[in-house]
């Protein structure tokens, strides 16, 4: 069985779409366009959608007349979702492969997102200043800031230290992805070590290995994070129908404003 290590995404990039299938980003781009709505004078024109990924997002937002800018520090997440948009015409989506903490654009746009806990791999001191800082100057004023984080307890009761087995099938070869978490509850650091067994085309296994890094972060850090940078926070939701955030939730949805 040959062996390889990657940090970052390089193992699982193929298979990230089928292990997060349960997403319904239909529904969540309902709720996007609903805060677009209820929070703007009108809708944008231009959509960044940072920490992109495979384009998923992307790609929905772009099906419903944005332009969509996406961009991603993984440039094999952003093979798949180059392929996406050729496969499905989407000549209106720009992707670029920059750091969420530093990246830079040829102007400013009136709505950013970020989903799928992409805002929780700050792990680092100082990350989530340095991306909100950005994420601020390339906003227009009063620009929207919409993202999600995993919550307190989804670290503490979800993650853990258990152990997680996916099975799938992926182009047409098995492919197995196990992992384990350790969460450290004083530095609030989740670490993932990841495995991935994916079949040949001679029925052998090549394995990978991965490790990733999620930071949890509460209410008053997210808070007080955003109104440093500049933000005006309107609210933490619980659901995509505006529903209150709970502690127990596992996963909470931010809206806050670029004040300039």
């Amino acid at each position: 069985m040959e062996q390889n290590t990657y940090s970052g995404y390089g193992s699982i990039y193929g298979i990230y779409d089928k292990v997060n299938s349960e997403i319904d980003y239909g529904k969540w781009a309902d709720f996007i366009e609903a805060c677009f709505d209820r929070f703007l004078s009108v809708r944008p024109e231009i959509v960044l959608d940072l920490a992109c990924g495979t384009g998923s997002m992307t790609l929905e937002l772009a099906k419903r007349n944005y332009d969509m800018i996406g961009i991603d520090g993984s440039e094999d997440m952003l093979s798949v979702a180059l392929e996406r948009k050729y496969d499905e015409d989407m000549d209106s989506i720009l992707y670029l492969c920059q750091d969420m903490r530093s990246f830079e654009l040829y102007g400013t746009v009136s709505a950013v997102t970020c989903c799928l806990d992409s805002i929780n791999y700050l792990s680092g001191e100082g990350d989530l200043k340095k991306c909100l800082s950005c994420v601020h100057n390339y906003l227009d004023p009063d620009g929207l800031f919409i993202f999600d984080v995993n919550t307190p307890y989804k670290f503490e009761n979800i993650y853990a230290d258990n152990s997680y087995i996916h099975e799938d099938e992926c182009n047409g070869k098995s492919v197995l992805c196990a992992w384990q978490n350790e969460y450290d509850r004083e530095s609030k650091l989740c670490n993932f070590y990841l495995s991935v067994f994916e079949e040949d085309k001679n029925g052998k296994y090549i394995r990978t290995d991965e490790l990733q890094t999620e930071r949890c972060f509460d209410r008053d850090e997210l808070t007080h994070a955003l109104e440093d940078s500049g933000f005006e926070v309107i609210d933490f939701f619980g659901d995509y129908s505006f529903g209150k955030a709970e502690d127990n939730n596992t996963r909470w949805y931010i809206v806050a404003r670029a004040k300039k």
